[in-house]
């Protein structure tokens, strides 16, 4: 599935393109093209290495003989997602409460903090703030006092939810539950009929939550790193 941030690079056939300059693995990581070739691993490790970006590898679905490739090298594996999805209307219904959660952007002071509470710092926004096409920050709120954050982006037809963060004290609360909600109204809005998020397999409370939602998992993808 295509990720509505910064695109990852992308060696084989094709030269690497743009940078993840510390917004996190998914902007940082190379992904091969459908004809790349063994002799291009060290070329992008090269080319990362010239941006002082640590050789870093995506490994989706069907990458099996990189997989093998970059294991025989050294490589180990690191943060194996799944990715989930949901029909936006169907997250829409029955609504957030009001004022339990909304949409807007740019995002207010508040959001920025709960996220850099949460480990997501200036460099993951930045790449909020470079996306293109429709977004939005997702700001979630219980007895008067803001709980929780999410950004989401349109890719394609898609609305995918990044940086989902609640605050410890207000988890279990019904604050993320109210953020997905909203957003999958906001994704109705904006002409997305799916919504979708990705979160690593050992987040077990954070799946859990998900598949309580009706959302299902279509698919898996994880890192190799040196």
């Amino acid at each position: 599935m295509e990720q509505p941030l910064d695109a990852s690079w992308a060696f084989g056939v094709t030269r690497l393109s743009g940078r993840g300059q510390g917004g996190g693995k998914r902007v940082s990581a190379a992904t091969a093209e459908p004809e790349w070739r063994d002799e291009a691993i060290p070329e992008a490790e090269a080319a990362m290495l010239a941006l002082h970006q640590p050789p870093l590898f995506l490994i989706r679905q069907g990458d099996d003989l990189l997989d093998q490739a970059l294991q025989s090298r050294g490589y180990r594996v690191v943060d194996p997602v799944v990715a989930y999805v949901a029909p936006a209307s169907a997250l829409a219904n029955p609504p957030a409460p009001p004022m339990a959660a909304f949409a807007h952007w740019p995002p207010l002071a508040i959001c920025a903090e709960i996220w850099a509470e949460g480990g997501i710092g200036a460099a993951r926004l930045a790449v909020m703030q470079r996306v293109e096409g429709p977004k939005s920050a997702i700001l979630g709120r219980a007895n008067d006092q803001p709980t929780g954050v999410a950004f989401v982006a349109i890719h394609q037809g898609v609305a995918m939810v990044h940086a989902l963060e609640v605050r410890p004290e207000a988890r279990r609360q019904g604050s993320a539950h109210n953020i997905l909600r909203a957003a999958g109204a906001w994704a109705q809005q904006n002409g997305a009929d799916t919504l979708s998020l990705v979160v690593t397999v050992a987040n077990t409370t954070a799946r859990n939550l998900y598949t309580s939602m009706g959302m299902e998992v279509v698919g898996h993808y994880h890192y190799r790193q040196r």
